[in-house]
């Protein structure tokens, strides 16, 4: 009888896996695993089957002699680029606005978070969160060339309602004097943002079971108090896994958002890496300098990154590694 009884369980332990092994959900599912392969293979072709190329970091490349017959210098390139006045201006520039982003514009999302999550009226909610979305898909020359027209200084729309309120005399230069475009470019930057990265913190805040707000309702607690000691310390982790994500972005910069908003009046401070980039590499032909400058943002950035995740685990929190 105990053999009966142990041949049985056996034959119904293969069964099971039998139904729900690995080969049953690919069966199941293989439309899913099929589309999943599009966008994986896009990862490998962009990602990964670039890195035999940062080798260009190491070499006198040139295109028409490929890498078999280009010039090792090991380096040397890294040297040049260190020595060189503009490198360090881009560096500079790249860093004190990319801090000032993340100043600026890491805390929005999550106030936006809290406050869309506390709106009870359904549709002004999910109207408000599409206009709010909107500028995420909006190229940066559109978002530019409009923002070029709304802060003109004599026949700006922002321009215009500030004299006709009696606030200014003259109209500012906000795109076309460096200091004021520094505070434009950077606000600019939030709002175009802001909605988007709200997103997975509005995910996050559903994820907070809602048993905690009905006992915090019992014992008395207002709306403010609900936030303060049950949202805000329920969407902790997720906070700084996005600010260790960010701090791996402080040596990037975006070509376009650059490219769109500069002019010569404020070259000062437009001047960054993706700047450098185009103008000392890939223009230029020298495709060993943008590798090697690339090189250089991507160490600096999981270096931050690691760094960033140690911190935060001697923290108490879980961190992304």
């Amino acid at each position: 009888m105990e053999k009966q009884k142990q041949a049985n369980k056996q034959n119904k332990q293969k069964l099971i896996r039998g139904r729900h092994g690995r080969y049953y959900y690919l069966k199941r599912d293989w439309q899913l695993y099929l589309l999943l392969l599009v966008p994986l293979l896009f990862v490998i072709i962009f990602n990964f089957a670039a890195y035999p190329g940062l080798r260009m970091a190491f070499m006198n490349y040139k295109p028409a002699k490929g890498y078999a017959g280009s010039e090792w210098v090991g380096l040397e390139i890294f040297h040049k680029i260190f020595k060189d006045a503009d490198f360090l201006r881009a560096l500079k520039n790249s860093i004190v606005f990319n801090l000032l982003d993340l100043v600026i514009g890491f805390p929005v999302p999550i106030i936006l978070a809290v406050l869309l999550n506390e709106l009870r009226f359904t549709k002004f909610k999910k109207v408000t969160q599409t206009i709010l979305y909107l500028p995420h898909f909006l190229s940066w020359v559109i978002v530019a060339s409009v923002a070029y027209t709304l802060f003109k200084p004599e026949t700006g729309l922002v321009n215009i309602l500030l004299r006709n309120a009696g606030v200014i005399e003259q109209g500012v230069p906000f795109l076309t004097e460096k200091w004021h475009w520094a505070v434009t470019y950077l606000l600019i930057g939030v709002w175009q943002g802001m909605g988007w990265s709200s997103i997975i913190y509005l995910a996050a805040i559903t994820g907070i079971n809602g048993e905690y707000y009905e006992a915090a309702t019992v014992d008395g607690a207002n709306r403010w108090q609900k936030i303060w000691h049950i949202t805000l310390p329920g969407i902790r982790s997720t906070t700084v896994t996005l600010l260790i994500m960010n701090l791996g972005r402080i040596m990037g910069s975006n070509f376009e958002r650059l490219d769109s908003f500069g002019n010569t009046q404020v070259k000062d401070f437009q001047y960054q890496f993706a700047i450098y980039i185009y103008e000392k590499g890939l223009s230029s032909g020298n495709f060993s300098r943008a590798t090697a400058v690339g090189l250089f943002q991507s160490l600096v950035g999981l270096g931050l990154v690691l760094l960033a995740d140690r911190f935060a685990k001697k923290l108490g929190e879980d961190g992304l590694i």
